[in-house]
């Protein structure tokens, strides 16, 4: 292949790569999904159900995840006063990941009447990825300290995901390793082809400008002929 005719190809190689970077940028999934808590309590076994949803948000190498209830879970036959109830609870990972993550969060902020359905405030954690790839998030169990007992619901109808991510795992990466040779074994020379194979590499790991990366090339190949 001719010096010109490797440049063109390195160049719409590069913004083909430029494209693939676009077409596989994280996602995230998001939905509701309704949790049947089946909670063991001082005073004998409840039920309740409630909407929940787990949403993330980038933090450093991981994630910061907030778990919601949008009904109450649950309930006390004495009143629980300003401070007296404290949630927590695990989120379950799936997919590439595996393992909990722990979400807390704060005490009541008001009092919560006797024989009332308790609202769990948002709880939140961080989730940093240790595989990469595809992640599930789905709600576990939720457990209520109040007036020194402690109340355990389980979910028992198998909700499936609230959330599901495209993750990289910490301090790796998604893409395949470069090697300090090439395939001949010797080390990289400097001149005109090298630079226009570093230019290619270049664009399979940041987005390439298109056409305005091939003109530059071309410009640049001119230069250096002259």
């Amino acid at each position: 292949m001719s010096y010109r005719n490797r440049t063109a190809a390195l160049a719409s190689a590069a913004a083909l790569a430029g494209s693939a970077v676009l077409l596989a940028a994280p996602a995230a999934e998001a939905t509701v999904v309704d949790v049947n808590y089946q909670c063991k309590t001082p005073i004998g076994n409840k039920s309740a159900v409630s909407p929940i949803d787990i949403k993330s948000v980038k933090s450093g190498s991981g994630y910061k995840l907030t778990m919601s209830w949008q009904k109450g879970v649950s309930s006390s036959p004495v009143e629980l006063g300003k401070g007296a109830m404290n949630p927590s609870a695990t989120i379950v990972l799936g997919g590439a990941d595996s393992g909990t993550v722990p979400v807390s969060g704060p005490a009541n902020q008001a009092a919560i009447p006797a024989n009332t359905p308790i609202k769990i405030n948002d709880l939140t954690g961080t989730y940093t990825p240790k595989k990469t790839g595809k992640v599930t998030f789905t709600p576990g169990v939720l457990t209520i300290k109040a007036l020194g007992t402690t109340t355990t619901c389980t979910p028992s109808n198998n909700p499936g995901p609230a959330l599901t991510l495209d993750v990289t795992a910490a301090g790796g990466s998604a893409g395949g390793s470069q090697g300090g040779t090439d395939s001949g074994g010797s080390l990289p020379q400097t001149g005109p082809d090298d630079s226009a194979i570093a230019l290619g590499t270049l664009g399979g790991t940041v987005l390439l400008a298109g056409a305005a990366g091939a003109l530059w090339v071309t410009r640049r190949n001119q230069a250096v002929r002259r």
